[in-house]
């Protein structure tokens, strides 16, 4: 049986742990764009404009809410889309809308 030093295992350690952080920030920046058909996002009323909001459903919506100012939006403000924490591995419009948005804090 071969055996491994120590500086190896760490090494090693090391390594699965970079590749592990490198592929789940990967996992958040790609992903595929939230289509309004999506289960999920028909239950939450998500559109990707949010001017297309139906008022009448959704009375709380005003149109100066959008995911990109939403406490739950991952990505940056001129992103044209990015990761919300909804959605797991996929990507809303910045200008888009759901039921579940809340300002964001700042």
């Amino acid at each position: 049986m071969k055996q491994h030093s120590r500086r190896t295992f760490m090494l090693r350690a090391v390594s699965a742990g970079v590749a592990v952080a490198t592929s789940s920030a990967y996992a958040q920046t790609a992903g595929v764009k939230l289509d309004e058909a999506d289960p999920q996002a028909v239950a939450l009323g998500y559109k990707q404009d949010t001017t297309k909001v139906d008022g009448k459903k959704y009375p709380n919506h005003a149109a100066s809410q959008d995911c990109s100012n939403c406490q739950l939006y991952q990505g940056k403000a001129k992103d044209p889309t990015g990761p919300c924490t909804l959605f797991a591995g996929k990507r809303v419009a910045a200008a888009g809308w759901c039921s579940a948005w809340n300002k964001k804090a700042g």
